[in-house]
């Protein structure tokens, strides 16, 4: 059963009216990825409350960082269902979590925060997190050896 849409919209604007690219159908997700050979973060989304005190202005956070994803997109828990759905198919041996978020490198897998990384940290330390994981995986070969 899907969430009434009414209910979520204001959650999917704190991604979207930022520029976070919505993903709502599997083919909409497989485009994304697989026209991208740089990075794209993907965010699963979540009505709960680390979604919106946590994940959401951690994620947003992160964004500022120097060195980024090429592109940030999002599915929606509970409301993408099939969208959701392909993008735990692209995670083999990962189980579900949402609130997540999955940062992709040529179309696989290369970092997750699961909702238990999510939920014992406060937006800041998940901003950190994933600026380390953006100079890693994002950066330039020279800077990220720097």
């Amino acid at each position: 059963m899907r969430y009434p849409e009414q209910l979520i919209i204001p959650m999917r604007e704190d991604l979207t009216l930022h520029g976070v690219i919505e993903t709502r159908t599997p083919e909409a997700v497989d485009s994304l990825l697989a026209s991208e050979p740089g990075t794209v973060l993907m965010v699963i989304n979540s009505v709960c409350g680390c979604a919106a005190g946590k994940a959401r202005p951690g994620i947003l956070h992160s964004l500022r960082s120097p060195v980024k994803p090429d592109k940030v997109a999002t599915v929606f828990a509970g409301a993408d269902l099939e969208a959701v759905d392909r993008v735990r198919e692209l995670l083999p041996g990962i189980p579900p979590s949402s609130p997540s978020v999955v940062l992709f490198k040529a179309g696989k897998p290369v970092y997750m925060m699961h909702r238990r990384d999510i939920e014992n940290r406060g937006a800041p330390e998940i901003a950190a997190q994933l600026a380390g994981a953006y100079q890693q995986y994002c950066a330039p070969a020279e800077t990220a050896a720097q």
